[in-house]
């Protein structure tokens, strides 16, 4: 194979990977021809190479054993620093890799070889089988090795200036190659092959029971049942009430909406503002192929919406940019996190149809292609679930402590939910859980792909949501254990450092005005750095430097100044 298809790879310095077998398609070569030194055209071969030899003679004796000696270390320090401050891109007719770090992706992911038409996807007579027509399959037997095999995190160097967390570089393939990689399966599902969802009337609940009548209310007995993992199983999944979600069940949601939604097919991205809390992020670097095959939804309440049409100059026909804006009413919850989290957990039930989901919290910019975070994180590792897990803390209860001293909910609500899982066998994070890495994600960001053991997972996180607190990251590790217990299946959780690598986080609105109320510098707007500011989007600024407090009796100032100590990067490692 050659071209785009090509997953053969080629030697070089900086990072490159080992050169794939003769399986894997053309033969890669291992060197370049090195450009001539010879100082006559026209010299022959063995003239040439003699002439080459003289020169370098030459050039070693001038600057002498030492110097030479010295120029060669200088040499290899400097590309070293290059290698771990900039992105690697290689891209030829034989190998497409993407190492991108500090959150720039190249242009080289725009670039696509298949033409910017819309593929439906269709379902063969096997139903866990999807069928993309005009599309280039590649399967594991088309390579030796996977572009990115070999590829590791550099080592961290730490700067006591600058403690907080920072991405880290993450190896991409290219788009073409991602689109070519998806999967023509379904992931398996253990166990688990049919699920249901429960509906309900207002007979049939049981108001004294925790929760919401858009939850159902369920019962202790009812809750602790839905953990029993069975082949055909039924539970309760938000929206109990109503003709299917959306209509009628809280949460409610235009026909026309509604049908646009049932139209996607692949991949959605989604997002939601309610509150008018943040303001909209742009996705940036997103291909040609993203914007024909995947849908980008953002789901506002009416306040949010009215907003929007007022200030954005890029609103038009219920679209700002990429994202469609679809305006949700009757909502079921008073508190916007709470109502936030119905599309972040239950994305298949509002988009029925599709088979990948990404979903990304508003005050985050996502600055990578969608498909590449399908590859990396779902598709390379066979999973069918990821998500980050937290920067710094890895123990449900240091989390729970977390939220009470910053004010995030109430703490009795706080102290009642973690008795509860105390009781039922909480216990703190320890090596000894490994492979599990943490107990605690950064539930901003979720890749998922919609089979029926993700979609369980996610209706009884859901759950847990709307009977205890809306902090979502202390009930994740419950349901996730006991599942994990029943089926052997669990969430894949990747460093957070390579999250930030793929989003950018933003100020909210409200912050942005008291910046300006109060004639503080508001941020720069969320742009590659060669372009112009586009309106409508935003960066999270450095931090102004705190001014100095005056101790003690400050010293005369010298004529002398002292030279700049160098600054060491650093990275988060997860």
């Amino acid at each position: 194979m050659s071209g785009a298809a090509s997953l053969g790879l080629r030697t070089g310095s900086c990072g490159s990977l080992p050169a794939a077998g003769a399986g894997a398609g053309a033969a890669v070569p291992v060197g370049r021809k090195a450009r001539g030194w010879g100082l006559r055209a026209g010299a022959g071969a063995g003239g040439g190479d003699k002439e080459r030899l003289q020169l370098l003679h030459r050039a070693l004796r001038l600057v002498g054993r030492r110097g030479a000696g010295l120029l060669l270390l200088l040499a290899v320090a400097s590309a070293a620093l290059f290698c771990s401050l900039f992105a690697v891109v290689k891209d030829d007719n034989t190998s497409s890799i993407i190492i991108a770090s500090n959150y720039e992706v190249t242009n080289a992911i725009q670039n696509s070889v298949y033409p910017s038409t819309t593929r439906p996807l269709m379902m063969s007579n096997d139903h866990n089988k999807f069928e993309h027509p005009n599309r280039l399959h590649l399967s594991p037997g088309n390579f030796t090795n996977h572009p990115c095999e070999g590829f590791a995190v550099p080592p961290i160097l730490f700067d006591k200036k600058r403690t907080g967390p920072r991405p880290c570089p993450v190896c991409y393939v290219s788009v073409d190659q991602a689109f070519a990689l998806m999967p023509l399966q379904a992931s398996p599902s253990p166990v688990l092959e049919n699920l249901d969802y429960a509906l309900e009337d207002s007979v049939t609940a049981n108001f004294s029971n925790p929760g919401s009548a858009f939850g159902g209310h369920l019962s202790l007995e009812q809750r602790n049942k839905s953990f029993d993992i069975t082949n055909s199983m039924t539970v309760h999944c938000g929206f109990v009430r109503g003709k299917k979600p959306g209509q009628g069940t809280g949460f409610d949601i235009s026909d026309d909406d509604l049908l646009e939604m049932e139209q996607c097919r692949e991949l959605v991205v989604a997002s939601a503002i309610f509150g008018n809390y943040d303001m909209i992020q742009h996705p940036r670097n997103v291909s040609e192929l993203s914007k024909a095959n995947a849908c980008f939804y953002m789901f506002v309440d009416e306040e949010t919406m009215a907003y929007v049409k007022n200030s954005s100059s890029l609103y038009k026909d219920n679209k700002v940019g990429l994202w469609r804006l679809v305006v949700v009413r009757n909502l079921p919850y008073e508190d916007p996190r709470r109502t936030g989290k119905i599309p972040k957990l239950l994305l298949h039930r509002l988009f029925p149809n599709v088979r990948f989901s990404v979903w990304i919290d508003a005050k985050l910019q996502l600055v990578v292609d969608p498909y590449l975070l399908l590859e990396r994180f779902l598709w390379r590792k066979n999973s069918s679930f990821a998500i980050s897990r937290h920067y710094r803390r890895f123990d449900v209860y240091e989390e729970a402590e977390a939220n009470k001293a910053a004010g995030k909910y109430d703490n009795a609500s706080i102290d009642e939910q973690i008795d509860f899982y105390r009781n039922e066998g909480l216990t703190h994070y320890s090596p000894a859980k490994l492979p599990i890495t943490s107990d605690v994600p950064e539930g901003c960001v979720i890749i998922r792909e919609h089979v029926p053991i993700s979609n369980l997972f996610t209706c009884l996180w859901f759950n847990e949501v709307d009977r205890f607190t809306a902090r979502d990251q202390i009930s994740f590790s419950t349901v996730r254990d006991k599942i994990r217990a029943k089926v052997g299946w669990m969430p894949q959780m990747f460093l957070d450092c390579e999250r930030r690598n793929f989003v950018v986080q933003a100020y909210h609105r409200e912050l942005l005005e008291q910046m300006i109320a109060s004639g503080r510098n508001t941020p720069p707007i969320a742009v590659e750095p060669s372009r112009k500011i586009r309106p409508g989007s935003s960066r999270r600024a450095p931090p102004s430097k705190k001014p100095v407090v005056r101790r003690k009796k400050e010293k005369k100032s010298s004529s002398r100044r002292r030279a700049a100590k160098p600054v060491t990067w650093a990275m988060d490692a997860g």
